[in-house]
C-alpha cells in the first residue's frame, strides 16, 4: 500500500490516460538503447523524484518531491548532497495535499531553482546557490495553485512555472519579483473529469516555450515574441496519455523524448506529431516523471508513485541519434 494514499484517487485516471496507443517503433536502430537503472531511492522516506537537472560532470539534481529535497545522484548511483526546503506548518497543496517540490531548472553558474508547493505563502519558486546554503523564495505563486515544471531563459533572465492547476504558465524574473501571468488558456488547464493535472513539464527551446498537458495528453508550442509576450498557443502533438515533463533530444532539433506516467514509457515525439515508445516498464521505468539529455545521455527518474511495489529509482540510457 503506498505510504501517500491521497495519491490513489488519481491513480486509475493516470493509468486510463497513460494507456492510450501509440505509434509502432520502426524496424531502423532505436533512438534510445542500452538502459539501465543505476540507483534505487526510499519510497518510504518521500525519495520520489519528480524532476531533474543535469550537472556538467553527468551527475543529476533530482527533487524528491515528498522529500521536500533536492538531491545530487552521481552516474553511478551515489548521493553525495541534499538540500531541505523548510517544513510547513498545515500544508493543503491542491490534489496531493502536502508540501512538495516539484520542479527544478539549472544555471550555467550552478544556480539552482525549484517550485515548491505548499498551499501556504510559501508556495512559489526558490532559489539555491551553488554553495548549497539555505534555500531562499524569490517570487510567490498562488497557494491555491500546484507550480509544476519550471523552465529558465537566461537569455531573457526569467523563468516559467507550469501551474498544472490553474492552468498558467507563469514568468518570473531570475533576480525575484512578482509573478506575470504569461499564457493562459483552455489547452493549459485540466479536464473537468480528469487528474486535476492540465500544464505539467515545461522547456525553453527555439525561441518558444513547450508545455504538455497531463490530461489533454498535448504537447504545446508557444511562440515568445520579440517583446516577451506570449504567442498563440499552438498543439504540436496529441495522444499522450498522462504526459508528464519531457526533454529535447538536442538544441536544434524539435524531436522530444516525454514520459508518459500512468502507462511506465518513455516515447519520442517526432516533429511531425508521431510518436513511439523506446522505453517501458520492462527496461525499469516505475510512472516516469521526467527526462533528461546529455551528450548522448538519456536521464529519466521515475517517482513509483502507482506501483504496486515501489521501486522510485533513475534509469540512464545511450540516445544513438537526434
Amino acid at each position: 500500500m503506498p505510504r501517500f494514499p491521497h495519491l490513489a484517487g488519481i491513480a486509475a485516471t493516470a493509468v486510463a490516460l497513460g494507456v492510450l496507443a501509440t505509434a509502432p517503433a520502426s524496424g531502423h536502430e532505436p533512438i534510445v538503447s542500452q538502459p539501465r537503472v543505476v540507483a534505487h531511492f526510499d519510497f518510504a522516506a518521500g525519495e520520489t523524484p519528480e524532476n531533474i537537472a543535469v550537472e556538467p560532470d553527468g551527475s543529476a539534481d533530482l527533487t524528491f518531491a515528498f522529500a521536500r529535497q533536492v538531491a545530487n545522484v552521481t552516474r553511478d548511483g551515489d548521493i553525495r548532497r541534499r538540500v531541505t526546503l523548510p517544513a510547513v506548518a498545515n500544508p493543503d497543496t491542491p490534489i496531493v495535499h502536502n508540501a512538495i517540490v516539484l520542479g527544478i531548472a539549472r544555471a550555467h553558474d550552478g544556480t539552482l531553482y525549484v517550485n515548491y508547493a505548499t498551499g501556504t505563502s510559501r508556495t512559489g519558486v526558490w532559489r539555491i546557490a551553488p554553495d548549497g546554503s539555505e534555500p531562499r523564495q524569490i517570487a510567490k505563486l498562488p497557494a491555491d495553485g500546484l507550480p509544476n515544471g519550471l523552465a529558465l531563459d537566461e537569455h531573457r533572465g526569467v523563468l516559467y512555472a507550469a501551474d498544472s492547476v490553474r492552468g498558467t504558465v507563469w514568468r518570473v524574473p531570475v533576480t525575484g519579483g512578482e509573478r506575470t501571468a504569461w499564457a493562459t488558456g483552455t489547452a493549459l488547464t485540466p479536464v473537468p473529469s480528469g487528474t486535476g493535472f492540465g500544464a505539467n513539464g515545461i522547456k525553453v527551446h527555439g525561441d518558444a516555450v513547450w508545455v504538455s498537458n497531463t490530461d489533454r495528453g498535448t504537447l504545446l508550442r508557444i511562440p515568445v515574441r520579440p517583446d516577451g509576450s506570449a504567442g498563440t498557443i499552438e498543439t504540436r502533438a496529441t495522444g499522450l496519455g498522462g504526459i508528464d515533463d519531457f526533454a529535447f533530444t538536442s538544441r536544434h532539433a524539435d524531436t522530444v523524448l516525454a514520459a508518459l506516467n500512468g502507462a511506465n514509457q518513455v516515447v519520442v515525439v517526432c516533429p511531425d506529431g508521431s510518436h513511439s515508445v523506446v522505453l517501458t516498464e520492462r527496461d525499469g521505468l516505475s510512472n516516469p516523471t521526467s527526462v533528461a539529455v546529455r551528450h548522448r545521455t538519456v536521464y529519466v527518474p521515475s517517482a513509483s508513485y502507482f506501483a504496486t511495489e515501489p521501486d522510485p529509482n533513475l534509469l540512464l540510457a545511450r540516445l544513438n541519434h537526434e
